[in-house]
């Protein structure tokens, strides 16, 4: 049973009762990320995301590790593009203990000054891990080169510079501007009583000392146009990927999307994967899918592949868009999709992480709650008049932009090949 509530300070919650299960899954989303920060603050979120951990007036960080890790229950958070969420799943009689320590977190942290700098060195590690991963570095290229000009540019783990440049005061100023009741919502989902744990929730998080109100509102409308970009980086393999504008959060033409997307290179029986790994033999990993935020959205095409394979593979993905353009999908591909969109999404929502995720996430970014009976509905009216709009509205090539990043010595000639092949 679903539930929509609100704290006497403001706070969304939202709830769904499984009583046929023996965990619950409580994660608390805060409306900020890379699109809350500017030049000079990129990375911030995900820092405080960090000092969260490193100890309250009350624990210290081993003492927030283990008082999870004693009731056998699993904590952690991530950072994204437009929200931060903090988590934990405990099974179902340690669900107090669970609020309690959140709350501990969110209203007692010391952010203490030698903390941060140990944390610096922390996340500076974590940036060079990325930058070691060349499917990160072209997705981060794709990113700049599509949405230049706005905070979606912008890496969630901020720069070296700015990471060195935080001070206490800075974080704690963006923290007390953005972790706020109108930016979070509590999503609770597992065996409990919802009556009782709003009580909790109230208890424990109806602290107001550090709100205030929040006027920061990002504007994240890129101008989404042709682009082409390459990173020189010596490794063996080139990881290419292909971007256009997408839809955004909450649209009902994200469903014909997600059907499409499955057809074309979301799933191993996908064209783009039968065709270029199974066929061809020219890349290990291939695939699309799509990528939607609050005010955008994008539809990616990735490929890891040998360097003297690039042309080939750009013809073939060129040559199965065209495809689409002029037959679209058939009859049995658009009822096949659906299918096992339905499929995997109720699997997925078996869950309660799962399942605490998709409204939370939901209620916070949509400001909607939808029950799995909707969205299995969306799935099923999709028609293929609907894919034949998105075909249209995704595949444009006026707003083709394209990302490579590897070794290649006749950069230049490659570069101008992909214009050929995509731009005209």
């Amino acid at each position: 049973m679903y539930s929509r509530d609100e704290l006497d300070n403001g706070i969304r919650v939202i709830m769904e009762t499984i009583p046929y299960v023996n965990s619950t899954s409580i994660g608390i989303f805060i409306n900020n990320g890379i699109t809350k920060e500017d030049k000079s603050t990129n990375g911030i979120s995900h820092f405080i995301e960090h000092m969260l951990f490193k100890g309250t007036k009350n624990r210290t960080a081993k003492n927030i590790a283990q008082s999870i890790d004693n009731i056998g229950g699993q904590i952690n958070a991530y950072t994204s593009t437009e929200y931060t969420c903090f988590y934990i799943k405990v099974l179902d009689r340690h669900l107090s203990i669970a609020v309690e320590l959140l709350s501990d977190m969110f209203h007692n942290s010391l952010f203490d000054e030698e903390d941060i700098e140990k944390e610096k060195g922390v996340i500076s590690e974590e940036i060079k891990m990325y930058l070691d991963s060349p499917e990160d570095l072209v997705y981060d290229l794709l990113s700049r080169l599509m949405f230049e000009n706005t905070t979606l540019a912008l890496p969630i783990l901020g720069s070296y510079e700015t990471i060195n440049s935080f001070t206490r005061e800075s974080i704690l100023k963006y923290y007390n501007r953005n972790y706020i009741p109108e930016n979070m919502v509590i999503s609770v989902v597992g065996n409990f009583n919802s009556k009782n744990t709003l009580e909790l929730l109230n208890e424990n998080f109806n602290n107001n000392s550090i709100y205030t109100i929040n006027n920061n509102k990002s504007n994240n409308m890129p101008n989404i146009k042709q682009n082409l970009g390459y990173k020189h980086k010596d490794i063996e393999q080139l990881n290419l990927c292909i971007g256009m504008e997408g839809v955004k959060r909450g649209s009902d033409a994200l469903y014909p999307l997600l059907v499409l997307n499955n057809i074309f290179g979301g799933s191993m029986s996908s064209r783009l994967f039968q065709k270029i790994r199974e066929d061809k033999g020219l890349a290990y990993s291939v695939y699309s899918h799509t990528v939607s935020f609050q005010e955008t959205g994008a539809f990616n095409i990735y490929a890891g592949l040998g360097v003297d394979q690039i042309i080939n593979v750009a013809k073939l993905i060129s040559g199965d868009i065209q495809d689409l353009k002029i037959n679209l999908i058939t009859k049995d591909e658009l009822t096949k999709s659906k299918e096992q969109l339905k499929g995997n999404y109720i699997l997925g929502m078996e869950s309660t992480f799962n399942r605490m995720l998709d409204i939370g996430r939901s209620e916070l970014l949509v400001n909607k709650m939808f029950t799995p009976e909707e969205v299995l509905k969306k799935i099923d009216v999709v028609k293929m008049d609907d894919i034949e709009n998105i075909v249209y509205k995704i595949f444009d090539k006026s707003k083709y932009n394209i990302a490579y990043v590897g070794k290649l010595d006749d950069h230049e000639k490659i570069q101008q090949n992909l214009k050929e092949i995509f731009f005209n």
